[in-house]
């Protein structure tokens, strides 16, 4: 199989060795599936860190297959799925766990929300969205929780020899110093998607609904930094990103009811994780979000 060069080069440096071997697994995986499921396999979508392609099943249902390294944040994924059960998201119509595998209703006509011109309207339709999803959760369930994804930024000041790297020291400071108070905001666990973007929201026949859910649970409001990072590559270097940021993060307090400042704060710490998970991977990078971190600092000021 021939698959694009970016998404080799995404398994190979995130999973490393394990990624390699499941490269070479790639297309049994793919033949155990159509076999077990019934599927008769159409073009692959767009692929980044999973395989996922188009697929019809034997009564003719149009379906998404799903395949994916082992690995928490994948069986996350599924159990969101399973959690959420079509409310806000796409419907999880069957899974191998052990496999990390699985079916998806396919959402059509399936746009995108970044292809909306109006950016109030994309603003309050993940409102929406967001909304619909989330819901608490007990104690112990097998998702990811948001506070062990910030205590990765424990590890920064030591790879930069105890200062901060190509991060602006006081926006640095800035976010270290909210964090405790940020996570410990939400008192009863709540279930969020994790990663909702202008990319993650599609139409459907049901309406406007996610795919790609992390599964994470913490306060909900941090659910609103991917989206004011969005749309990539290049929302932060528009001439109006601060006035555009200033706007949606009056959309997002009006309909969701946090407060203008909480908003802001959960946006820069998003951005600083990301740009920390992109300067902690093989590839260079993080320009983007330090960009995002600089256009959100000056919001509101």
């Amino acid at each position: 199989m021939n698959f694009p060069a970016d998404f080799l080069r995404n398994i190979r440096s995130t999973f490393g060795a394990e990624g390699q071997r499941w490269l070479t697994d790639l297309p049994s995986l793919l033949a155990m599936a159509a076999q077990k499921w019934g599927l008769r396999l159409g073009e692959p979508l767009l692929l980044s860190y999973n395989y996922v392609t188009t697929a019809i099943m034997a009564d003719d249902t149009p379906v998404v297959l799903k395949i994916g390294v082992p690995n928490h944040e994948f069986s996350s994924e599924i159990s969101a799925l399973r959690f959420f059960n079509g409310d806000g998201c796409a419907r999880l119509l069957a899974a191998d766990d052990e496999k990390f595998m699985f079916l998806l209703e396919r959402l059509e006509p399936g746009e995108m929300l970044v292809s909306l011109a109006d950016d109030d309207m994309r603003t309050e339709i993940a409102c929406g969205v967001m909304q619909q999803l989330w819901r608490p959760v007990a104690e112990g369930m097998p998702f990811i929780k948001l506070g062990d994804w910030f205590a990765e930024l424990k590890n920064l000041r030591s790879k930069y020899a105890g200062g901060s790297g190509p991060f602006p020291a006081g926006l640095l400071a800035r976010v270290e110093h909210l964090l405790p108070d940020l996570l410990a905001e939400s008192g009863s666990p709540i279930l969020i998607h994790g990663d909702l973007h202008h990319f993650n929201i599609l139409s459907s026949s049901r309406g406007w609904l996610a795919i790609d859910p992390k599964g994470v649970i913490g306060p909900p409001a941090y659910e609103c930094g991917p989206l004011l990072m969005n749309p990539i590559p290049d929302f932060p270097y528009l001439p109006g990103a601060i006035r555009q940021t200033e706007r949606r993060i009056a959309i997002l307090s009006e309909h969701l009811g946090f407060s203008r400042e909480n908003i802001r704060d959960w946006g820069l710490c998003h951005a600083i994780l990301s740009a920390w998970w992109d300067l902690s991977g093989a590839e260079p990078g993080g320009e983007y979000a330090l960009a995002f971190a600089d256009v959100i600092a000056r919001a509101g000021n």
